[in-house]
């Protein structure tokens, strides 16, 4: 389904964010991205969602993807939260009613068909993070890529996130810091640390090695610390 074959990238700056990524994705599969600040996951992802040219490497792709920003703000453009969902089906020409009649079908699945008036800026934060969710998910990508999706969330929004991609059905790579969720959603972990891959493998078995945690600047989650 996806498979990425040494992935190099270099900043106009000359930082080099990624060093040789090579790593692949089964279909299904729920996969988080983790490392400190500055290890290259978002770059990494940017690359996947096609925001940044290949340089160096290959990426094989054989599905749609869909990324969801780490600052949902970014990603909300419309005055009112059933046009954001249906903005990109109408920029690609869908007419409108249609459009809507699928944004409000992704909403109710969500259980934020309330918020189908709401000015997206006046949303909470987790508000948001659905909004922008259910943004992406009304143009059905098989690959859902997200950027730190429960960060400045409250529990209760946070916890409802979790809940959502725990019981999706589609290829998730999830970036994040917070280890106990991606515990909660995923199978497997990948660890980035300055730009290459310093481990793959089961969850939750990696993330109890409290040595490979610290020595890429990580933490043991809190079930375990």
């Amino acid at each position: 389904m996806l498979e990425v074959h040494d992935l190099h990238y270099r900043y106009e700056d000359g930082h080099e964010a990624l060093k040789g990524i090579t790593f692949s994705l089964t279909e299904g599969e729920k996969t988080a991205l983790v490392g400190a600040n500055g290890s290259g996951k978002s770059t990494l992802l940017m690359h996947l969602a096609g925001a940044l040219r290949v340089q160096t490497g290959k990426i094989t792709l054989n599905a749609s993807t869909g990324l969801i920003f780490q600052d949902s703000d970014d990603q909300l453009l419309m005055p009112s939260v059933i046009e954001d969902v249906a903005f990109t089906l109408t920029a690609n020409g869908m007419k409108i009613k249609h459009a809507h009649e699928r944004a409000k079908k992704i909403l109710d699945e969500l259980g934020i068909s309330h918020l189908a008036s709401r000015p997206p800026h006046k949303l909470s934060g987790g508000e948001k993070k659905m909004v922008t969710i259910a943004g992406v998910l009304a143009c059905e990508p098989e690959i859902l890529l997200l950027d730190e999706p429960t960060a400045g969330l409250d529990p209760k929004a946070r916890r409802r996130v979790i809940n959502f991609l725990r019981e999706s059905d589609k290829t998730i790579l999830l970036a994040s810091h917070d280890l106990d969720m991606t515990l909660d959603v995923c199978g497997r972990a990948i660890i980035l640390h300055d730009g290459v891959i310093s481990a793959d493998g089961e969850l939750p078995e990696l993330f109890m090695n409290q040595s490979l945690l610290e020595s890429n600047g990580l933490e043991l989650p809190l079930r375990y610390a």
